[in-house]
């Protein structure tokens, strides 16, 4: 459990590569253009998408999942120090690919070994220490990252990463294997009879029958339409920090992310204490506070006022990235189906993520920072009103999956049907 503890806080700044750091650098040291930036950015997360169902699928046939994070650390800390050195177009390219295929394989691995260790009664709490370590991670690392760009060079804030996924390499072997349960960590039941593997090992790997879950297909079009608004929020922030402030951008970038993960840390542990309850409420307060987000950025670009803003980024990001996990969970109990359920859903959210950030680079170069804002903070209004039958569908017939689930049923009667 402590070793858990050690890789998700190593693994804060390693799973997401340099983050919006590296707009700051490619706009501030390289004179990069908002569209080529744009490109930059989404081009890990369209690798992402890519790798991430078969990663997740690859996590749950694997019992080497301490593994499968090592070679994704290693990439990340390859890719992070060849565009510190080497900052050309292609290069920058080809180290984003490699950074978005190790991103695919972190969340599905370390919440495999979560629930391989804890099983599904303790994963609330589990997953919500799990996410306050991964925010302190963050922290730790926003305030290393704002000194090492201040004091010594921007790109001195890759060479931070790539350190940080040898820590995370280190953690993550000192996890003893034999006390991971591989067949529960796919969302097998806590009580499975051998005769039943083979049957969910064929189950597992049904994405049609996966794709028929009404439950699961509402859950993903609420999280796409978040993360399609949520994504470059943040990175137009460092941006918009960049023009005319010297070298003073990654610390107020820095500023941006310590808030945050400030206001992170105390909501994803309470996030994971109240979910025990009700998963529903929690997750909806988070979806919220996201278009008001977007529209608070365009009053003013003030470095301080940006700044301050980011404690709603910190309660909308605590409360998801705690709550996400849990549901699917409960979604794919008794299944096997747990970890590429997970990866088909960070595909869609890919999918919204890296559009997010094309976009948003096109708009802010044809039309300014205030007119991108806008258009992110829309996204979720316009959401709403588009699937609101399907919402009222979701509200009225999908059950809160934390009561819903019959624990006492077969994994097939929890699925369901179109």
């Amino acid at each position: 459990m402590r070793s858990l503890d050690y890789l998700n806080v190593f693994l804060a700044d390693v799973r997401d590569g340099v983050g919006p750091y590296l707009s700051i650098y490619l706009k501030a040291s390289e004179n990069w253009n908002p569209a080529q930036i744009g490109m930059a950015m989404s081009v890990s997360t369209i690798a992402t998408v890519i790798v991430q169902t078969p990663a997740g699928a690859l996590v749950d046939r694997l019992h080497q999942k301490r593994m499968l994070i090592v070679l994704a650390a290693v990439f990340v800390s390859i890719g992070c120090i060849a565009i510190g050195l080497l900052p050309s177009l292609p290069v920058v390219i080809g180290s984003q690919i490699m950074i978005g295929i190790a991103a695919a394989i972190f969340p599905p691995a370390i919440t495999a070994i979560t629930l391989g260790l804890v099983g599904h009664e303790r994963l609330d709490r589990r997953v919500g220490r799990n996410e306050t370590f991964n925010h302190t991670g963050n922290l730790l690392a926003a305030v290393l990252a704002g000194l090492a760009g201040y004091f010594i060079a921007r790109k001195a804030i890759f060479f931070l990463v790539a350190a940080m996924a040898v820590g995370s390499i280190i953690s993550v072997r000192m996890i003893r294997e034999r006390e991971i349960e591989h067949e529960l960590a796919r969302g097998d039941g806590e009580e499975d009879k051998e005769e039943d593997k083979e049957k969910h090992q064929q189950r597992y790997e049904g994405i049609l029958e996966l794709l028929s879950d009404r439950q699961i297909l509402f859950f993903t079009v609420a999280v796409v339409l978040f993360h399609f608004a949520n994504a470059a929020m943040l990175p137009l922030v460092g941006q918009e920090l960049a023009q005319g402030k010297g070298t003073s951008d990654t610390v107020y970038m820095s500023a941006c992310i310590i808030v945050a993960q400030l206001v992170m840390i105390p909501v994803s542990n309470l996030a994971g204490r109240f979910a025990n309850a009700a998963r529903k409420p929690i997750f909806l307060l988070g979806f919220a506070v996201l278009p008001i987000r977007g529209v608070l950025y365009t009053f003013s670009d003030n470095p301080y006022f940006l700044v301050s803003v980011q404690i709603l980024d910190g309660i909308g990001a605590g409360i998801f990235g705690v709550l996400s996990v849990l549901m699917v969970a409960d979604l794919t109990k008794g299944t096997g189906r747990f970890n590429v359920t997970q990866g088909m859903l960070n595909t869609a959210i890919g999918v919204g993520a890296g559009l997010s950030n094309v976009l948003a680079g096109f708009v802010v170069k044809s039309a300014g920072y205030n007119v991108g804002f806008l258009i992110l903070a829309a996204m979720p209004a316009a959401g709403y009103a588009y699937a609101v039958v399907a919402l009222g569908v979701f509200w009225f017939c999908v059950p809160e999956t934390k009561t819903g689930v019959n624990r006492n049923a077969s994994p097939q009667k929890n699925l369901a049907k179109p």
